[in-house]
C-alpha cells in the first residue's frame, strides 16, 4: 500500500481543522503563553477596519467632505459600502449625509457651496432599461444642509467621473461607448466572438448642460479618455487620450484640449512616453502636466512641463529632481506648483517657484500622504495621511503645514477594545558593493529587548514599488502573532533616485536578491531575527521574488509566492504589459538567454523549503499559468508543495473571504514551520464562543 496519499489526505483533514479550529493545535511553547497579553488584530479584524478617502473643501474652507467605507461584519459576504460624510475645517460637526445599501462615492463642491454632487447606482434605472436591471452608476445633488438627493442624469452608460465647471453651469463626465442594437443582441445570444486587438470599448468625453438636463459628447474616435480638467472661465476642457483601453497603452498618451461650445478637440502635447495630469493655471493661461519621453514604463520618472493653453513649445522644470513629479496643484496667484513624491520610506510635499524654479520640501508627518487638496484662498491644506501604527485618517494644516488637526475618527474601536501595534521603522544597511540600502520593519507586539523572534523577508511589487512607514493590515497581523516584518527597498525601488531605479534593468534576481540577503543578515546580526526561523513570501514581483529566493536558497523554513511569475519567457506573451516587460529585458526572442537565465524555473531543482503557491484564477497581469508551471514542476520533483487558486480573482484578491483565507493559510503555514502558535486566531474563536455563549444566556 502508498503511504502518501493517506499521510496526504490525514494532513489536508489536519489544516482544514487548524482554520476552523486553530486553538485545538495550541502549543505550549513560552511565546503560546498570551493569556493576560495585548488584543492584537486577527484576520477578521483586518476587514473591519474603515478607510476614508476624497476629502474635499467647499469653496469657503469651513467644511469638507469625504467618503468613509465600512464593511457589514454580520452580512455573509462582509459587504463593503461607501457614503458620504462632512465635517467642519477643525474636525468638528461631524455627520454621516449618504445612507442605504448603495455605494456613494467621488464628492464634488458646487461653486455656490450649497450643494454637492456625487456618484451612485441608487435611485432610477438607467435609460433604456427594463424593470429589473441594475441601475447604472449616475450623478446625484445632495444639499449640503441636508435632505434627499436627487438624480441629475441618466445617461445610459455608468458614468466613470464628473468635473463641475467653475461657473456651476455644466457637468463634464466620461463613459463607455454603448452596444450597438447588433451588439446588444449577439451578446445576447452569446454570439460574441472577439478578435483581439480589433474593437474597443472607448471611453468618451460628455458635458451635461444642467439648466436643458442635455448631453452633448465633446470627443468620438478610436481613442479613450480619461483626467479631464476644465478651464477656470468653464469655456475649455482639458484632457488625457490614449489609442485604447488596453493596459499597455496606458504609457501611450497625450493631452487634448477641447472647445466646449464649438466641441473641436486640438491636440496639445505629443510624445512618445506618457503623458498625464493636465491642470490649468488660475488665469486659464498655461497648462501643466507631467511627461517623460520613456515609452512603455513607468520607471522612469516625469518631469513638470509648462505648456500655454493655446498651443505652443513646453517649458520644462524639475530637470534636476531626482524623484518623481506627477499631479500638479496650482497656488491661486499661479506663482507656484505643489506635487507629493515618495521620498525613500515616506511621502513629502514639494513645491516649486514657476518663475525661478527653485523647489521646497514641505514635511508632512512621516507615513503615507495622498489626496491633496488645497483650499480656494490657498491657506489650508487637507489630505489622507496613514502613519505607521494606526489606519488613514483625514488630516488638514496650514500653507506650510503646521497647526496639524485631524478630521476624522475613523476606526475609534481599535482605541476602545484595546489594540496594540508593533513599532514600525526604517533600518538600514550595506550591501556587497558598500551601497547603503533601506527598508522598512516591524517589530512585534511587546517585542522584548535581546530576544530572537522569527522574522518574514516581504519583497514588494513593481519591481519599481517601494515599502514606506505607513499603517499595513497584515504586517500587524503578523507582529500581533510574534512575527518581525522585514521589507527591504532594493535596487529598482522608487523613492531613491532615477539610477536607484534602474539599477535592476536587466538583472532580476540578482541585484536586489543580494539586497535582500544581505538586509536578513543585518537584522540576524542586530539580535532581532532568530536565523534558525526565516519566512519569506511576496506577492506579484515579491512573487517573482519568492520564486526565484526558494530556488537560490534553503536558509528559508517556509516561502510563500503569489501571483509570481518564474517563467519569464512565457510570462511576456501572455501578460497584459509584456513592453513593460520589454523595458526591462527586451523581447524573448531577442535575449533568450537572459530571460532563461532570470526564470526561476530553471533553478526548479534546487527547492528544499516547503512552498505554499497563490494565486487568483482570472489573473490578467500575471496569468495564473505561471503558478502552474512552478507547481507542476515542484509535483513532478517530489517537493513540499500547496498550491492554492481563488476563483473570480484577478491579480489581486478582492473578495472578504478569500482575503481571510489568504492570511490564515500565511499564518498557519509560516507558524507550523517555525514552532509558533497564532495567537490572534485562538483569541479571536475564544471570543466567537464567548459570543456565542452569552446569546444562549439571553436567550
Amino acid at each position: 500500500m502508498n503511504p502518501k496519499p493517506v499521510f496526504k489526505s490525514c494532513f489536508f483533514i489536519i489544516f482544514t481543522l487548524l482554520l476552523i479550529f486553530p486553538s485545538l493545535f495550541a502549543g505550549n511553547n513560552q511565546e503560546a503563553d498570551k493569556s493576560a497579553g495585548p488584543r492584537v488584530l486577527s484576520a477578521m479584524d483586518t476587514l473591519r477596519i474603515n478607510q476614508v478617502s476624497g476629502p474635499r473643501l467647499s469653496p469657503d474652507g469651513l467644511w469638507v467632505v469625504y467618503t468613509m467605507s465600512k464593511r457589514d461584519m454580520e452580512d455573509k459576504d462582509f459587504k463593503s459600502t461607501t457614503h458620504i460624510w462632512k465635517a467642519k475645517g477643525d474636525g468638528s460637526n461631524k455627520r454621516q449625509m449618504t445612507r442605504g445599501k448603495d455605494n456613494c462615492t467621488s464628492p464634488a463642491w458646487f461653486p455656490s457651496g450649497k450643494a454637492i454632487a456625487f456618484l451612485s447606482s441608487r435611485g432610477k434605472v438607467r435609460a433604456g432599461d427594463k424593470d429589473g436591471e441594475e441601475s447604472s452608476s449616475q450623478i446625484f445633488v445632495l444639499p449640503i444642509d441636508g435632505g434627499e438627493a436627487w438624480q441629475l442624469t441618466e445617461h445610459k452608460e455608468n458614468i466613470q467621473s464628473f468635473r463641475i465647471s467653475p461657473d456651476g453651469k455644466k457637468i463634464a463626465f466620461t463613459a463607455r461607448d454603448t452596444l450597438s442594437e447588433e451588439e446588444e443582441k449577439n451578446k445576447k445570444e452569446k454570439d460574441d466572438a472577439v478578435v483581439v486587438d480589433e474593437k474597443f470599448r472607448m471611453s468618451h468625453l460628455w458635458v451635461f448642460d444642467i439648466d436643458s438636463k442635455k448631453a452633448f459628447r465633446m470627443t468620438e474616435g478610436a481613442f479613450t479618455v480619461g483626467d479631464f480638467r476644465w478651464s477656470p472661465d468653464s469655456k475649455r476642457i482639458t484632457y488625457v487620450s490614449r489609442p485604447n483601453t488596453k493596459v499597455d497603452e496606458s504609457w501611450n498618451s497625450d493631452i487634448w484640449v477641447v472647445d466646449v461650445e464649438k466641441r473641436k478637440p486640438k491636440l496639445l502635447f505629443e510624445n512618445p512616453g506618457p503623458d498625464s495630469n493636465p491642470r490649468w493655471s488660475p488665469d486659464g493661461k498655461t497648462i501643466a502636466f507631467a511627461s517623460h519621453p520613456q515609452t512603455s514604463t513607468s520607471t522612469w520618472y516625469s518631469k513638470l512641463h509648462l505648456i500655454p493653453a493655446g498651443g505652443g513649445g513646453a517649458r520644462v522644470l524639475l530637470e534636476k529632481f531626482d524623484l518623481n513629479f506627477s499631479n500638479p496643484i496650482w497656488s491661486p496667484d499661479g506663482k507656484t506648483i505643489f506635487w507629493s513624491a515618495g521620498d525613500r520610506t515616506t511621502t513629502n510635499l514639494f513645491s516649486v517657484d514657476v518663475q525661478s524654479g527653485k523647489v521646497k520640501r514641505l514635511v508632512p508627518p512621516r507615513g503615507r500622504n495622498s489626496s491633496w487638496e488645497l483650499a480656494k484662498d490657498g491657506m489650508q491644506w487637507v489630505w489622507v495621511h496613514a502613519p505607521a501604527t494606526w489606519p488613514s485618517e483625514i488630516y488638514a494644516a496650514d500653507i506650510e503645514l503646521k497647526n496639524l488637526a485631524v478630521l476624522t475618527d475613523a476606526n475609534p474601536w481599535l482605541r476602545e477594545e484595546g489594540f496594540k501595534f508593533g513599532k514600525v521603522e526604517t533600518v538600514r544597511w550595506k550591501n556587497s558593493d558598500g551601497q547603503e540600502i533601506e527598508g522598512v520593519l516591524t517589530y512585534p507586539v511587546d517585542y522584548k529587548f535581546g530576544k530572537e523572534y522569527p522574522l518574514i523577508l516581504n519583497p514588494h511589487g513593481g519591481p519599481s514599488g517601494v515599502r514606506i512607514e505607513t499603517f499595513s493590515t497584515s504586517n500587524q497581523f503578523f507582529a500581533g502573532n510574534g512575527f518581525f516584518i522585514f521589507q527591504p527597498n532594493f535596487r529598482g525601488s522608487v523613492n531613491y533616485g532615477q539610477e536607484f531605479v534602474n539599477a535592476n534593468r536587466g538583472k532580476w534576481g540578482i541585484v536586489d536578491y543580494e539586497d535582500c540577503m544581505t538586509g536578513v543578515d543585518y537584522c540576524i546580526e542586530k539580535g532581532w531575527a532568530d536565523p534558525d526561523r526565516l519566512i519569506c513570501y511576496g506577492w506579484s514581483y515579491g512573487g517573482y521574488m519568492s520564486f526565484w529566493i526558494v530556488t537560490q536558497t534553503n536558509r528559508f523554513k517556509a516561502v510563500s509566492p503569489g501571483a509570481g511569475l518564474p517563467n519569464l519567457y512565457s510570462m511576456y506573451s501572455t501578460t497584459d504589459i509584456p513592453r513593460y516587460l520589454a523595458w526591462f529585458f527586451g523581447t524573448p526572442w531577442d535575449n533568450e538567454e537572459t530571460f532563461e537565465k532570470l526564470s526561476a524555473i530553471r533553478h526548479v531543482k534546487n527547492v528544499k523549503s516547503p512552498v505554499l503557491i497563490l494565486h487568483g484564477e482570472k489573473d490578467a497581469r500575471v496569468p495564473i499559468s505561471q503558478s502552474v508551471e512552478f507547481y507542476q514542476a515542484l509535483r513532478d520533483l517530489g517537493k513540499d508543495v500547496t498550491f492554492v487558486k481563488y476563483p473570480r480573482e484577478g491579480h489581486g484578491l478582492r473578495e472578504p473571504r478569500h482575503q481571510l483565507d489568504r492570511l490564515r493559510r500565511y499564518l498557519y503555514f509560516f507558524a507550523k514551520h517555525v514552532d509558533l502558535t497564532p495567537i490572534s486566531e485562538i483569541e479571536w474563536e475564544k471570543e466567537q464562543a464567548k459570543k456565542k455563549e452569552d446569546k444562549k444566556e439571553k436567550k
